[in-house]
C-alpha cells in the first residue's frame, strides 16, 4: 500500500463492499465489479464468495468459500473501511445466504444492491435450487434493490419468463409483496429494439429505463449494473437516489459496452443515448 492508498483508507473514503465470487477469465463477478466501481471514482473491499475456474464459453468448476469465512470477510471489510455501499452478486450455498444476512443486519443503514446471479452466461447453474428460497427470504429483505433479469425473475417467482411488459410488471410487484424493497428488472433477455428496465418501488409507479439494444453476447452487463448502482449510491449517501442511480448505472453500461474494443467484448455501435427514465402509466 502506497501513502496515497494508506492516506485514503485512513480518512475514511467511501468504500463499495463486494460480495461476489471470482472469474478467471475476468468477464464477470469480481473483476467487473472492481472495475466498474472503480471508473466511479471510488475504492473497493472484497468478500469472496466462490472461486471459479471459467472461460468466456463456460465454467469449469466452482469451489465454494465456507459460510463463517465469508462473514469474517465482511465484517473485517466494515471493521477497516466506511462502507457506503454493498454489492451482493453470486452468493455460493445456502449456508452462505444465513452468514451474509446476520451481517447485514448489524448495518442495515448501508445499501445493499443484490445482483441474484442463478446462473452464469453459459447456463451453468451458481445458485442450488434448495438456497432460491433462503435468498428469497433472508436476504432479500435486507437489501435496498434486488436486480433480476427476466429469466432470475420468472425462477424467483414460480412463472414462465414473462414475454410483455404487463407480465413483466405482474412478476415484479410479486418480488415486491414477497419483501423486496426494490426491484429492478433487466429487460436484456427479452426482444425488440429497445432493452428496458423496470423499477418497481411499493406505492409507487413503476419506472422504466429503455436504450438501444446492442448486438452480440455480453458477459459481465449484470455485475456492471449492480455495481454502478451501489457506486452512486455510495457517492451521494442517500437512499432516496435509487431512481438517479439507476439511470447513471444504465448509461454507464450502455456506454461501455457500445465503446467496447478489448478482447472478449463486443464492437457495437449506439443509435442514439438511453433514455432518461420515465414513469410508466
Amino acid at each position: 500500500m502506497d501513502r496515497a492508498d494508506l492516506a485514503m483508507a485512513v480518512s475514511g473514503a467511501p468504500h463499495v463492499l463486494v460480495v461476489a465470487g471470482s472469474d478467471s477469465s475476468g468477464g464477470a463477478g469480481l473483476a467487473r465489479d472492481v472495475e466498474t466501481i472503480s471508473a466511479f471514482g471510488l475504492r473497493t473491499c472484497l468478500a469472496v464468495t466462490a472461486v471459479t475456474v471459467q472461460t468466456h464459453v463456460g465454467v469449469d468448476r466452482i469451489e465454494p468459500m465456507p459460510a463463517n469465512l465469508i462473514a469474517e470477510q465482511m465484517r473485517a471489510a466494515f471493521a477497516a473501511n466506511a462502507i457506503r455501499a454493498i454489492k451482493i452478486g453470486m452468493l455460493g450455498a445456502e449456508e452462505a445466504i444465513a452468514a451474509m444476512a446476520a451481517v447485514l443486519r448489524l448495518h442495515r443503514q448501508v445499501p445493499a444492491v443484490l445482483d441474484p446471479v442463478l446462473a452464469a452466461s453459459s447456463g451453468r447453474a451458481l445458485l442450488p435450487d434448495t438456497a432460491i428460497g433462503a435468498m428469497k427470504h433472508e436476504l432479500m429483505p435486507l437489501c435496498a434493490l434486488v436486480t433480476p433479469n427476466l429469466i432470475e425473475l420468472a425462477i424467483l417467482t414460480g412463472s414462465e419468463p414473462a414475454s410483455h411488459e404487463p407480465a413483466t410488471l405482474r412478476q415484479g410487484h410479486m418480488l415486491l409483496k414477497a419483501g423486496c424493497n426494490a426491484v429492478l428488472v433487466k429487460g436484456g433477455h427479452a426482444g425488440g429494439v429497445e432493452a428496458a428496465d423496470l423499477l418497481l418501488r411499493p406505492d409507487q409507479v413503476p419506472m422504466r429505463f429503455a436504450a438501444p439494444r446492442l448486438a452480440g453476447t455480453m458477459r459481465g452487463t449484470g455485475c456492471m449494473l449492480a455495481s454502478a448502482i451501489a457506486a452512486h449510491l455510495a457517492a451521494e449517501g442517500e437512499m432516496d437516489s435509487v431512481d438517479e442511480a439507476v439511470r447513471q448505472a444504465k448509461r454507464y453500461v450502455f456506454e461501455r459496452y457500445a465503446a467496447a474494443t478489448t478482447p472478449g467484448d463486443n464492437n457495437v455501435l449506439p443509435q442514439r443515448n438511453p433514455s432518461e427514465g420515465g414513469h410508466l402509466t
